[in-house]
């Protein structure tokens, strides 16, 4: 059976509407790239403008937009959805029964996408409020930065569609500018178009002095492409591809238009002049020019953000994050907002500003983390293609190339670890180590959870149902338990109804919840252990399906009264002449790890980790979305590997 669902799918569908959406949301991050990445080639070069330079520069620009962004991630990745979801955590969902062994490319992976996300507000938001200092060159950027990215996190809670539609008009804007400032310095330079030849990248990589390192800047170009992946689930695979067009002819159009600007100064010093991006503004169109820069700056925020939130969702799913809380704040499909991970970003955001206070500085730090995600992507994409079984030797030709281009950005970007990178793979090994915990923790606790048959209760239950001697705890008991088998829960629950305080019921529930690896099932199944007297009730939700257990089982028991399967009247004698409904409650149990324990060193220093961070996140009753005022909340013991031997010695 199923519960009805109110999310739409509408915003999926190709349509105006759903273009505006994307370019609002996922292509901040490519889109703002023209900011900085031509003037960091020049300066990692030598800082002398030359036509090696420029030439191999801009060629590298192009075919890394065109290799890494528009066929790996646009064309290839993008068919790697799991029923509208995108992400590399949702990559894996659809691979993981091929090797065990992915988990670790995939927790890798997610967690180096998410230390990019505390990196890149900082540098898109600095780098477009410092050519305010074209006008005023002692303008205090600090403080406008950290105003503007707070503002931009407060904005988050209410949802990527508002957001998207209040940023997609300002980025169609910003894209149409770069198209026209890039076609008019082109008409200048004409020539500068070659550079579309590979020669020239070839060129610079092989024969230019230090040529291979210029990868770190010319990376840049195209480190909001896992991002891009990572928000399908907010646009759609047909908007993005489709909108993708209009970007990147854009972004090629200012790219080439920067580089013939740069090649009318050739052989002067990149820092004599304005940043070569501003240098494409005539004088009169100066100040709109770097307010429009601004604006599509802080959006290009946007896209780590939402695709953050995604990624936790998914991480939850799959035990590798604590149950924090989600919310949904629009009835649109794919539309979420994580209340604690937005406060861990901005806090990181803000610390990052803080620390490094320069784009220039920020830089250093960016990039290095994103090239192992790409690297993940790539590995977990190998096994998705084996799936759709494609040809062998095409799948080695994807490998053996984004391997090669891959590999070497990662090592370019390495030089960068000394100079800031360190932050980002801090902040990526941080995640890490809260990923394996909570994985670790719960194969740990699933190893030795303890279930026991509910038939074999079933005579025990109806005994304290009509046992008159012990005052009635409420008129129908739920409970929520883990336990998958149908006819099975855990001991805890019955050690809680028996022996933590006996609780006499007229009808005993048990709630199970599943959890699917696709992200909008919403159905449920009825077992009537006990016609009226015990009944067990399993849930199969989405993994994008927010927890509002209380909600749904409203509608379970709707449902089965309307069908005459049970009867909710309450039993109480002078209530029942009125026909008045009986009270319903729910009893949550809460872990907590034993002193009787006698773990293993690495083991207890999991579980003990494990237990610290789950006091920090919400409580099981707030994640389930349970009414509180009709909830119970007992604490129980988790003995995991009690001592086998005590020795204990009696004297007179």
């Amino acid at each position: 059976m199923e519960i009805n669902s109110t999310h739409s799918h509408a915003h999926n569908r190709l349509s105006v509407g759903g273009l505006l959406i994307a370019l609002g949301i996922i292509y901040g991050d490519i889109g703002t790239s023209p900011l900085y990445v031509m003037k960091a080639i020049i300066l990692s070069g030598g800082n002398i403008i030359n036509q090696d330079l420029v030439y191999g520069g801009v060629s590298c620009v192009f075919w890394t937009i065109t290799l890494q962004t528009s066929v790996k991630y646009v064309l290839l990745t993008l068919q790697a959805d799991n029923n509208g979801e995108g992400g590399i955590f949702s990559l894996y969902t659809l691979v993981r029964r091929r090797a065990k062994w992915l988990i670790i490319p995939a927790i890798i992976g997610g967690s180096a996408l998410l230390a990019d996300g505390v990196i890149t507000p900082p540098i898109s938001v600095s780098s477009a409020i410092e050519g305010l200092r074209i006008i005023n060159p002692d303008i205090p950027t600090v403080p406008i930065v950290i105003t503007i990215i707070t503002l931009l996190f407060v904005a988050q809670s209410f949802g990527t569609q508002i957001v998207g539609k209040a940023f997609g008009p300002v980025m169609f804007i910003w894209f149409a500018m770069l198209a026209v400032l890039g076609m008019h310095s082109i008409f200048s330079h004409p020539e500068v178009l070659q550079a579309a030849n590979p020669l020239y990248a070839y060129r610079l990589l092989a024969e230019y002095p230090g040529g291979f390192w210029l990868l770190g800047g010319v990376f840049l170009c195209t480190t909001g492409a896992e991002a891009l992946y990572s928000d399908l689930g907010h646009c759609g695979r047909d908007n993005i591809r489709v909108s993708w067009l209009f970007v990147k002819l854009c972004l090629l159009l200012n790219y080439f238009g920067q580089a013939a600007w740069l090649m009318q100064h050739a052989g002067e010093s990149v820092s004599d002049k304005v940043n070569p991006f501003y240098g494409l503004m005539p004088d009169w169109f100066l100040l709109t020019g770097i307010g429009i820069a601004t604006l599509a700056a802080i959006i290009a925020s946007q896209a780590l953000i939402t695709g953050s939130f995604t990624l936790i969702g998914e991480a939850i799913r799959l035990n590798l994050w604590p149950r924090v809380r989600l919310r949904y704040p629009t009835m649109v499909k794919g539309q979420l907002y994580v209340p604690s991970v937005n406060l861990l970003l901005w806090a990181g955001c803000v610390a990052v500003v803080l620390y490094f206070r320069e784009s220039e500085n920020m830089e250093a730090a960016y990039g290095l983390a994103i090239t192992v995600t790409m690297l993940a992507t790539t590995v977990l994409m190998v096994y998705y293609l084996k799936l759709r079984k494609v040809s062998k030797v095409l799948i080695g030709l994807f490998l053996a190339v984004y391997l090669t281009i891959e590999g070497s950005f990662l090592v370019a970007n390495l030089i960068k670890f000394p100079h800031g990178g360190w932050v980002s793979v801090a902040i990526c090994m941080a995640l890490v180590t809260v990923m394996y915990i909570w994985l670790r923790a719960f194969f740990i606790k699933r190893r030795l959870t303890d279930e026991v048959p509910l038939d074999r209760y079933v005579d025990a239950l109806k005994e304290l149902s009509e046992d008159q001697s012990i005052p009635k705890y409420a008129t129908h008991l739920i409970y929520m338990t883990g336990a998958e088998r149908r006819n099975y829960i855990e001991s805890k629950v019955i050690y809680s109804i028996f022996q933590k305080r006996p609780k006499r019921a007229d009808i005993y529930w048990f709630l199970h919840v599943y959890t699917t690896d696709e992200p909008y099932t919403m159905e449920y199944k009825v077992h009537h252990i006990v016609p009226n007297d015990v009944i067990k009730v399993d849930f199969r939700l989405g993994f994008r399906v927010e927890q509002r257990i209380n909600l749904y089982f409203r509608k379970v028991v709707e449902n089965l009264v309307e069908n005459k399967e049970v009867d909710i009247t309450s039993r109480y004698e002078s209530l029942s002449k009125q026909k008045a409904v009986g009270d319903f409650r729910f009893v949550v149990l809460e872990k907590y790890l034993s002193p009787e324990n006698d773990l293993p060193w690495q083991e207890n220093l999991v579980m003990r980790a494990h237990y610290n961070i789950k006091d920090l996140t919400a409580s099981e009753d707030k994640w389930f979305g349970l009414d509180t005022s009709s909830v119970k909340v007992e604490k129980v013991p988790l003995i995991i590997n009690p001592v086998k031997e005590i020795e204990l010695k009696r004297v007179i």
